[in-house]
């Protein structure tokens, strides 16, 4: 039965590696025996990480902006001198942007989208090749894209682009779960409250009204996000392609839990 769930000798990409909830996913593969290549827009950021992950196991760290066509292709180039074939690309890189409606900047629209929808799909076409060589017949290679619960729910947050591009996020899965298969299964983790740096702020502010989204009663933990991209990496999840797996608490399956001044609402968790 551990086989089933090993991940043992795969090689991953962890796109956003390098804090919040891609660290989580690195740190989870890495102690399951994965090596792991991550990526962060900065430079320090990555050599950071690399440094504390390094402890782990065996990882590789990149600087590339990911809502650029160019720096995508120029991260598989670096990951192709290290390895020909990758097992497992998690597509985690992401950003938000909030604003009041009348004040939305396209900017801050461009820039969420860049990122979380057309990184996505270029990250994906690219590793293709590498993805198609580590496949065999009854352990496909996997691609996880990781959405948020803000894809189904209307955020607490006024976070428009960022709630959209997940929603593109969880159908361009789909999508691609048909292109791929056989031989690629491509599903997506939607993570409801996780305290992340992102979510910081607003843990600060509104712990009790977001620990309450769940039915938990609390945010989720690194071993709570590892574990579920570790199941879709898995040869547990060989008959699973085009998935939207909640790592929630339930907030988006059976309601938050209602709590003063709750809203009833999703919230921005990737």
């Amino acid at each position: 039965m551990q086989q089933l769930f090993s991940v043992q000798g795969k090689k991953a990409v962890v796109t956003g590696g390098t804090r919040g909830i891609g660290y989580m996913i690195a740190e989870g593969l890495l102690k399951a025996g994965a090596e792991v290549f991550i990526s962060s827009r900065k430079a320090d950021s990555c050599d950071e990480a690399a440094r504390e992950l390094g402890k782990i196991g065996r990882v590789h760290a990149f600087a590339r902006d990911l809502s650029q066509e160019s720096e995508c292709r120029l991260l598989v180039e670096q990951i192709a001198e290290h390895t020909d074939t990758i097992d497992i690309l998690v597509n985690n890189a992401g950003a938000t942007w909030g604003a009041p409606l009348e004040d939305y900047p396209d900017a801050g629209w461009d820039r969420v989208m860049d990122l979380n929808v057309k990184g996505v799909f270029n990250m994906t076409r690219f590793l293709r090749p590498m993805l198609d060589k580590a496949a065999v017949p009854d352990d496909p290679a996997r691609v996880i894209n990781i959405s948020s619960i803000d894809a189904t729910m209307v955020p607490l947050f006024p976070s428009f682009a960022y709630s959209a591009s997940k929603a593109a996020v969880n159908h361009l899965t789909a999508h691609l779960a048909a292109e791929l298969a056989p031989t690629i299964l491509v599903n997506a983790v939607a993570p409801g409250p996780f305290h992340t740096e992102m979510l910081d702020a607003a843990m600060q502010s509104h712990g009790d009204e977001i620990r309450g989204l769940t039915r938990v009663g609390r945010t989720g933990s690194p071993e709570d996000i590892a574990g579920a991209v570790i199941y879709l990496s898995s040869r547990a999840s060989t008959f699973v392609t085009g998935a939207v797996l909640p790592v929630d608490g339930g907030a988006s399956t059976t309601g938050p839990v209602r709590v003063p001044g709750n809203r009833n609402t999703g919230l921005a968790a990737s």
